[in-house]
């Protein structure tokens, strides 16, 4: 059973207002700006935390690169985000008649950001004397000094947590953006000081879009402008490649909302990389045919089957192990959840940590074990920061990175005795009782006959949800069960209907079925949903929690 933390009760005409005030949206020019976010492209460098300074040099050195008829490179990252900021970068810079070619590692021969062995090979390759990187290097302070010995500038654009030493090189650096959002913005810039036909502003701010939310930053602020003038030009798309993407996955144009992108879209995406290489998903973006467009798309969706595949067998695999490996006497789960074997693929041991938190709401860390080195993925839960918890151990660790909440790493397999003993000691004294509970963000305790169309509509304004602006919720007590069953092929999910007036779906609460029957009162927490079916629309709750009295 989960805790509900409820902010407040109010009556039909207080519920907008105390959603505002939910969001630290206290005056007139804070609320304005929320429900009506400025054009992306009107944004300056300073209202999405970039030095000015360090922009202006950056974008003289790209230009100069392309004056010059330099190699470029854009060395991105095999996530959505790193593939859709390359594919935005390189894009850009190729409408201008750069001589640039994008560069993705390979997640397992390669690993993560910069390394040696990827210099050497774009080196070979195209004898670059620029490198672009997107979505990483702020970490890579080594490996940058050791592409200039070669020869080669380096421009890091990334997102990432600073560490205490920054790489000898330019750099464009914000912690407010996605890396796609941060690739979109140097890109807009650049473009700006001249004509490029060919390349449609719009589009690019709808790869942009996606990188914003697959990596799941905080939809406030710019984001919040990239999502919502985005999102409409994703629904507008004639990229080629995203058309292909969109009818692959079954969905279609006019539909697509932040859940679409990242729970079917972006994970496609993210398949090739995780489980082959992350290229084919960069040319499914960037193609211009058709035919081929399609073949990538149907690619991209038979390896996100694979990878779906082997994450339920890897989750099935570390459930089984953490009962018997992290249960001390009287059955207490310690605070931090840490396996690893050598079958686990690198490309889905975030995913499988990922569920771990969701099974156990407890930070977790999953090894993919090797003879001499190990790869490491993180997740973590609200008010502890992982990627900070890791970096205390960074004299036994190769490399590390990430955000509060999602972290990876590199370590000597001798050691991950050593890490386990001192990371289950550092969540020991750092995570109390109370947040290891799982806890439902409440905005609102309303009356049933508050929930309207016209609320629903006034809730619209608040899209796009997503982390940090999430779908408003809300609670209402002592309701009556009118009607129940059990829906879905597999009986999991409960159909109600309540006071003879409301029909409400839970997801996954199928397990009180038996404790419900006409005439039980209940108390519900719920989101608002529009219901359209053969042409009717009907609205619903979308049940969250429920309460038995």
């Amino acid at each position: 059973m989960k805790k509900w933390n409820i902010t407040g009760m109010c009556q039909r005409d207080d519920i907008i207002p105390m959603l505002l005030k939910n969001r630290g949206l206290d005056s007139k020019k804070k609320i304005e700006e929320f429900l009506h976010p400025s054009e992306p492209h009107t944004l300056p460098p300073d209202a999405v935390g970039i030095d000015r300074r360090a922009l202006k040099k950056a974008l003289a050195r790209i230009q100069e690169a392309i004056n010059d008829h330099e190699s470029i490179v854009v060395y991105t990252d095999y996530d959505a985000d790193g593939v859709t900021a390359g594919a935005i970068m390189w894009e850009a810079l190729y409408a201008l008649g750069a001589r640039v070619m994008p560069y993705i590692p390979h997640r397992v021969d390669e690993g993560y950001g910069l390394s040696k062995k990827g210099i050497d090979t774009v080196n070979e390759q195209y004898h670059p004397t620029l490198i672009i990187t997107v979505d990483h290097g702020i970490t890579a302070r080594e490996k940058v000094a050791y592409a200039k010995s070669l020869g080669i500038d380096v421009i890091v654009t990334d997102h990432h947590v600073k560490p205490e030493k920054l790489p000898d090189c330019l750099v464009v650096h914000t912690t407010k953006l996605s890396g796609a959002g941060i690739s979109w913005f140097v890109a807009k810039e650049i473009l700006s000081t001249c004509s490029t036909p060919g390349v449609e502003p719009g589009e690019l701010l709808a790869l942009a879009t996606i990188g914003t939310i697959a990596d799941m930053v905080p939809l406030v602020g710019p984001n919040r402008s990239i999502a919502k003038y985005g999102l409409a030009g994703i629904n507008a798309t004639k990229r080629v490649g995203l058309e292909a993407l969109i009818t692959d996955a079954g969905l279609m144009k006019g539909n697509i909302g932040t859940y679409e992108i990242s729970h079917i879209l972006a994970p496609r995406l993210n398949a090739m990389g995780r489980l082959v290489h992350a290229m084919d998903a960069l040319r499914l973006l960037c193609t211009k045919q058709k035919e081929k467009a399609m073949i990538l798309a149907q690619k991209l969706g038979l390896t996100n089957k694979e990878r779906q595949q082997l994450t339920i067998e890897t989750t099935h695999h570390a459930l089984q192990g953490v009962p018997s490996f992290y249960r001390k006497r009287g059955d207490a789960l310690r605070k931090l959840i840490f396996v690893s074997h050598a079958s686990y693929n690198q490309g889905v041991i975030g995913l499988v940590a990922g569920k771990l938190v969701e099974e156990f709401y407890r930070p977790a860390i999953v090894v993919s074990k090797g003879d001499a080195i190990s790869k490491a993925s993180a997740r973590s839960i609200s008010g502890f920061n992982i990627v900070e918890a890791i970096r205390t151990c960074s004299d036994i660790l190769v490399a590390v990175g990430g955000h509060p909440m999602a972290a990876g790493f590199t370590i000597e397999t001798q050691y991950l005795s050593v890490l386990r003993e001192r990371l289950e000691k550092f969540a020991n004294e750092s995570l109390s009782s109370e947040k290891l509970e799982r806890t439902l963000r409440v905005d609102a305790e309303i009356p049933l006959e508050a929930v309207t169309e016209d609320l629903w509509k006034a809730i619209r304004e608040f899209e796009p949800f997503g982390f940090g602006n999430l779908e408003p919720v809300f609670a209402t007590r002592d309701v009556t069960v009118d009607d129940v069953r059990l829906v879905g092929s597999d009986g999991k999910h409960l159909k109600l209907k309540i006071s003879n007036t409301m029909e409400a779906i839970g997801f996954g609460l199928g397990t009180v079925y038996g404790e419900l029957k006409p005439g039980t009162s209940v108390d519900i927490v719920y989101t608002i949903d529009m219901n359209t079916w053969n042409g009717s629309r009907r609205l619903q709750l979308k049940l969250k929690d429920i309460h038995l009295q």
